[in-house]
């Protein structure tokens, strides 16, 4: 299996621009396509690349085009960067095309009179030495980098909520951003749990904003959250939260999902 610092060290620059050929892994795939996370964390290491002594990432907005499979190539180019803030577009394609487009946004830490947060910890505690955790799905590739543990019923959960503790497999020398874009997008999409079956779904956008300079954790464990509030016509809209081992909720997302059922 390749992981994914083995993945992103293989990336092959190109002389001419900032560009960069590579291969997604079989064992990177989410049926035809590579899982997003991985798409997502290959465009934010080529965009750190891209441009010398960026700030700290702090928003992403991710469009998943179309499949991503095989030979890829990846582009980035500056859109603006000014005194503060630096955005960078990254764009990955294949054979069949335009893949992926994200805009990132890396944003250096602004003296303000104002600090405020209110964050909601969900009930369910970072596994144990001796808890029973599972290693993916067998049927589904790209979870085979991941080890999880999760919670799809319990009192206090809504109808469309899930919460899954992650953390890749192999994780040593990866940046702090790649490796918590990778997770961000690990749970199914919450509107699964009011049919109780898999359906056919794709991902449509994603956005995630960082809440601090730097992501940490205990032990490569993230708690995910995901709670569909609106599934109808086959389009579903979900917020989403990731939370370190010591409680600290690191970013806030949203993505949209069409679902096929």
């Amino acid at each position: 299996m390749t992981s994914l610092k083995q993945l992103l060290e293989t990336l092959e620059p190109m002389p001419d621009a900032p560009a960069w050929r590579g291969t997604i892994p079989d064992n990177w795939l989410q049926g035809r396509t590579a899982y997003g996370g991985l798409s997502a964390a290959i465009a934010l290491h080529c965009a750190m690349q891209s441009e010398p002594d960026l700030p700290p990432l702090r928003s992403a907005q991710v469009s998943f085009i179309g499949p991503l499979a095989g030979p890829i190539m990846v582009t980035a180019h500056k859109l603006r960067r000014g005194k503060n803030a630096a955005f960078i577009q990254a764009d990955i394609e294949s054979e069949a095309g335009l893949g992926l487009r994200c805009t990132f946004v890396f944003m250096r830490a602004i003296e303000s009179e104002v600090d405020y947060q209110t964050t909601t910890l969900p009930a369910f505690p970072q596994p144990g030495p001796d808890e029973t955790t599972y290693k993916g799905n067998p049927h589904v590739a790209f979870t085979q980098n991941f080890e999880f543990l999760d919670r799809r019923e319990g009192p206090g959960l809504k109808p469309a909520e899930w919460l899954r503790w992650t953390r890749l497999n192999d994780r040593e020398g990866l940046d702090p951003m790649v490796e918590l874009i990778a997770i961000g997008d690990c749970l199914p999409p919450a509107a699964l749990r009011l049919l109780g079956r898999n359906v056919p779904i794709s991902s449509m956008t994603w956005i995630l904003n960082l809440l601090g300079p730097l992501p940490r954790t205990d032990d490569g464990w993230w708690l995910l959250r995901s709670n569909a509030d609106y599934v109808r016509a086959g389009s579903s809209s979900q917020q989403m939260g990731i939370w370190n081992a010591a409680g600290e909720m690191v970013a806030e997302q949203m993505q949209s999902v069409a679902l096929f059922a």
